[in-house]
């Protein structure tokens, strides 16, 4: 697994961002479906280098920030609505 874990994570993002695009061309329907493969693969190298905290601690700390600041841009999405 970690041989192939900067890889699982790159295909994850592409499928995410594979997915907004298509949401926003054809509809949430259509997109919805690769970018819920694409976190769900995220999700896996996350849980991972999670509990190998200490080899991936630097790795952690950025997912922690980014995830921080995507519940921050939702929350005042939410509210704004």
């Amino acid at each position: 697994m970690k041989k192939y874990l900067r890889e699982i994570e790159l295909s994850g993002l592409l499928l995410v961002i594979i997915g907004v695009v298509c949401s926003m061309v054809w509809g949430y329907n259509f997109g919805m479906w690769p970018c819920a493969m694409g976190l769900l693969l995220w999700l896996i190298t996350f849980l991972y280098k999670a509990f190998n905290w200490k080899e991936y601690e630097r790795d952690n700390r950025q997912n922690i920030m980014i995830l921080l600041i995507a519940i921050f841009i939702l929350t005042i999405k939410m509210l704004l609505r």
